[in-house]
């Protein structure tokens, strides 16, 4: 596939380092240690949430138990399920006798109590409710068993490669792991959702407002409330595991995550937080390339029903940028080929989008075709080889 430069190259002089540089790089011009932003933890991870780019991590793959922070698997099956129509808010969740049988944190269902979509996801998001867990995991697979299937399966498809779940709340199990990078990559696929942080962000709300038991939930978060521009994700903690936290901030448009697992107490574990946070905000920035829905180019389609495919951002595009770095040029380039032939189908990969800082790749996204291109039938085809033919101006 012959390939042409559809968009002009466009420079822009930054200071920069390379986005894909890592806190631990630092200590190379004797900078601080790679272990200095979660020295207590077992395991951490800081990323840019919108590139996926990682800032800093300590033994990030190691297979650790999440605890409750496996409840941002159950919040992002859930959020799927209300965006593909399965599920509505405002549907009922009952309880059975299993998902009110739930141990340790709980918003303390009773068999048979309905409660809707979106009270079940304040009960998890915010009070780390194990029964609300099981009781939307029967809603949406009709078993916690068939739902642990879904869950890893989801994480396969996300690259999840060190995550095995047995339940969907995080109580221990055998053979129940994750580390700190898989749970980052599903943390930023939560975080598609936008909507979740309405769960997650919030600090504290009622369960049962209006009855005789009204139930008080207080964010087992309290970055939330104590941490600038900090609006979820999850804790967890038990014996084994120890104190773990996957959580989110965002300011000036750069949104992190960082993940921290095996802490020592809550506040080691809300500090190593903090300090990852402080270091993205105070070194790093977010650069915008192209924002949703922006004109990239055009290709011709060979034998195709429409003669040429109009494409177009299908999401903001940026990369990470390091505050105070060498200054060097950065640029990019939209690479597409001149023509492809027909069919094409939706989400097929057809351009690059290349971003360089000198001559050094820094990030590479793959283009996609926004819809389906069919094969021309023989009248068509016809038609428009003698439109051109006899076109007069």
């Amino acid at each position: 596939m012959k390939k042409a430069l559809i968009a002009g190259i466009l420079s822009l002089c930054v200071a920069i380092s390379p986005a894909a540089a890592s806190y631990a790089d630092e200590k190379k011009g004797g900078g601080s240690s790679d272990s200095e932003l979660a020295p207590t933890s077992r395991s951490a991870i800081l990323l840019d949430a919108d590139t996926g780019t990682i800032i800093y991590e300590k033994n990030s793959h190691d297979k650790l138990p999440p605890a409750s922070i496996t409840k941002i698997m159950t919040m992002l099956l859930t959020m799927e399920a209300v965006e593909d129509g399965r599920l509505k808010m405002t549907d009922m969740v009952r309880t059975s006798d299993f998902a009110a049988s739930m141990g340790g944190s709980q918003i303390f269902l009773e068999p048979g109590e309905e409660m809707t979509v979106e009270e079940m996801l304040k009960g998890i998001a915010m009070a780390s409710g194990n029964d609300a867990s099981v009781a939307i995991a029967e809603k949406i697979a009709g078993s916690e068993e068939e739902f642990v299937k879904m869950m890893n399966e989801k994480a396969a498809e996300l690259g999840m490669k060190n995550t095995n779940f047995a339940n969907s709340n995080g109580l221990p199990a055998e053979n129940h792991y994750s580390t700190a990078h898989d749970i980052a990559l599903m943390s930023r696929e939560l975080l598609k959702y936008e909507q979740v942080t309405k769960f997650t962000g919030a600090y504290q709300d009622y369960l049962r407002k209006d009855t005789q038991k009204p139930f008080w939930l207080v964010n087992t978060n309290k970055l939330v409330r104590f941490y600038t521009g900090a609006d979820g994700l999850k804790t967890g903690y038990t014996s084994e595991a120890k104190f773990c936290l996957s959580a989110t901030a965002k300011r000036d448009g750069l949104r992190t995550v960082a993940v921290v697992l095996g802490a020592p107490d809550t506040k080691t574990r809300n500090n190593e937080i903090s300090r990852m946070f402080d270091y993205a905000f105070s070194q790093y920035s977010k650069h915008s390339l192209y924002k949703k829905g922006d004109a990239l180019g055009n290709i011709q389609i060979s034998k195709g029903a429409v003669p040429q495919l109009e494409l177009t951002a299908d999401q903001n595009y940026s990369v990470l940028v390091k505050k105070g770095g060498k200054s060097a040029t950065l640029r990019h380039e939209v690479l597409l080929p001149k023509s492809i032939k027909a069919p094409i189908s939706a989400g097929q990969v057809v351009g690059k989008l290349s971003v360089y800082q000198g001559d050094t790749l820094v990030k590479e996204f793959d283009l996609k075709a926004p819809e389906d291109v069919k094969k021309a039938g023989w009248w068509k085809l016809f038609k428009r080889t003698t439109g051109k033919l006899f076109h007069v101006d």
